[in-house]
């Protein structure tokens, strides 16, 4: 802002103070970026885009086989030479000369893939199917791995800690076991280098991998949009915290919060009951998303009072808000952690006592889901008085009703385009030959908006790498959860669904079935290297002809 002023009312001063700006700027970064490493591939047949960062106005000059390309710094600093069309083979030397030079050495020349999704694309080769004999075996010098480090953020970050590995027993363990067996068979079929860039994050949502400009074009992702900007403005400026927001969505989207369900005089006569724990989808309230409130009366002994004590109610998938006796003891957003709130001396009562919890959830498995067990009122670690069983619950209002939650962006990968931001905008506009993508079991909560986001997804991250409509191979979700005796609505088949058509109207999107070969009591079937066959499969076909 300050530079906005000084632009408007000396114009010359500004230039000066933009120049040394720029130049501050470029410091920051390295000459050359991080993905341009000893062991690298670059893609062939394409002018391959090599960057980093100067002072503006600084030439640099890329080489590589035989092929020259010159650049110049732009006034942020960065640099991009477009060198090539180069040949599959090597070892070749790329060398960068100007301000600096730099040397990177061993450098292929083949196909470049990048290897995406959640935990399934995640998953390691030492946790397949015969990991030491595979572990073993991986000795493939024309194979080369690059892992982009988890991070979220909300704005496009340029650079990444990372560096290339040839394929190797000791580099191979930790590496995506589906992106591996992916390129490990590409190489054997077509006896060119392949380079793998894995980028993913387990349990994550195909939105937080799309960027905010392409996710604005979907009336869904509008409001989240919106929000997210909000909140992004409010770390910066510090107008106000997470919680201040949070509550603000309570009061405006939950009835119940202004009415004070929480208090132990609230009206409930109307409310049902259900026994809990358990999904709530199992008890009546089938595929609801949103927000139930749960009370629980529980009436103690004269000894307990003006003690402190502990109410333990399992795990709550996702977000919930406890209140004892109308007094706030706790609040969680995460759908696998135990809930074990403290409740201060003097918040228990000798008599009747009224425990309620609000929950929020956004998809997948409903409400408390622990044991019986897990469900505990603690006093003073002498006594424990049970709390599961009967609860009378009241529906409140369905998500399609409310406006996006506001989410935390410090650790949250589950939030709009902050995967894009931190892990994948870092490694554009890298020359790749395709995609291969692993994702779908976070979105099965909603399924018909799937047909439209991953699209979406494919769409942007075509325009961002600009190498054309590149191939992009999707892993069709596997077979999971026990086989249903009565027809249901089933949210992973309608994705899978959504995988297909997806695949069906565009003719370089392909479909690796895995609906076979999946484990119905384990969301990570270890069969990675048939998934990695199946895959390569597709490229062959569509991408190879």
């Amino acid at each position: 802002m300050r530079s906005l002023q000084v632009l408007r009312f000396k114009g010359l001063l500004f230039a000066i103070l933009l120049l040394n700006t720029a130049i501050v700027c470029a410091q920051e970064q390295p000459f050359l970026h991080s993905l341009f490493t000893d062991h690298m591939v670059m893609q062939r047949g394409i002018e391959s885009p090599v960057w980093g960062w100067a002072k503006p106005g600084e030439k640099v000059t890329v080489s590589i086989a035989g092929k020259n390309a010159v650049a110049t710094a732009d006034e942020n600093g960065r640099w991009l030479a477009k060198v090539g069309s180069l040949e599959a083979g090597g070892p070749h030397t790329l060398k960068i000369s100007g301000p600096n030079s730099v040397t990177v050495k061993d450098v292929l020349i083949g196909d470049v893939w990048i290897c995406s999704g959640q935990s399934n694309m995640e998953w390691p080769v030492a946790a397949t199917n015969n990991p030491q004999e595979e572990i073993a075996a991986a000795t493939h010098p024309k194979v080369r791995l690059y892992a982009v480090p988890k991070r979220i953020s909300t704005e496009p970050q340029q650079n990444i800690a990372s560096q290339w590995q040839t394929c190797t027993p000791q580099t191979i363990p930790s590496f995506s076991a589906v992106g591996y067996f992916f390129g490990r068979e590409l190489n054997r079929q077509l006896d060119v280098p392949i380079g793998l860039i894995h980028t993913s994050w387990g349990g994550t949502v195909a939105e937080a991998w799309t960027s905010a400009e392409a996710l604005s074009t979907m009336n869904d992702f509008q409001p989240a949009i919106e929000s997210f900007h909000q909140m992004v403005q409010a770390q910066k400026t510090g107008t106000r915290n997470f919680e201040e927001a949070m509550n603000r969505w309570w009061n405006d989207n939950v009835p119940g919060t202004k009415q004070a369900w929480y208090k132990l005089e609230a009206k409930t006569a109307d409310w049902k009951t259900m026994s809990l724990p358990g999904s709530w989808e199992e008890r009546g309230l089938d595929n609801f998303d949103g927000i139930v409130w749960f009370r629980k009366e529980v009436n103690l002994p004269p000894c307990i009072a003006g003690k402190a004590a502990r109410l333990n109610l399992g795990p709550i998938d996702d977000r919930d808000t406890t209140w004892v006796n109308g007094v706030q003891v706790g609040a969680m957003n995460d759908w696998n952690a135990e809930r074990k709130y403290q409740i201060p001396a003097g918040v228990l009562k000798p008599g009747r006592n009224m425990v309620a919890i609000r929950v929020l959830d956004t998809g997948g498995g409903r409400g408390l889901h622990g044991q019986p067990n897990q469900m505990m009122l603690e006093v003073a670690e002498t006594q424990a008085f049970k709390v599961h069983r009967d609860w009378r619950y009241q529906v409140s209002t369905p998500l399609a009703q409310t406006k996006p939650a506001p989410q935390q962006m410090s650790n949250n990968p589950n939030v709009v385009t902050v995967l894009y931001n931190g892990m994948l905008a870092p490694i554009v506009p890298y020359g790749i030959k395709g995609a291969i993508w692993y994702q779908g079991e976070s979105n099965a909560g909603l399924p018909m908006q799937y047909r439209t986001l991953l699209p979406t997804m494919i769409g942007d991250w075509r325009k961002q790498f600009g190498v054309g409509d590149f191939p992009f191979l999707v892993v069709e979700l596997a077979n999971f959860m026990a086989v249903q005796q009565k027809p249901v609505e089933s949210g992973w088949a309608e994705l899978r669904e959504a995988q297909w058509l997806t695949a069906r109207h565009d003719i370089n999107v392909g479909l690796a079935s895995a609906i076979d070969i999946g484990d119905a009591a384990d969301i990570h079937p270890r069969n990675k290297q048939e998934v990695g066959r199946r895959l390569a499969l597709l490229a062959l076909d569509i991408t190879y002809k």
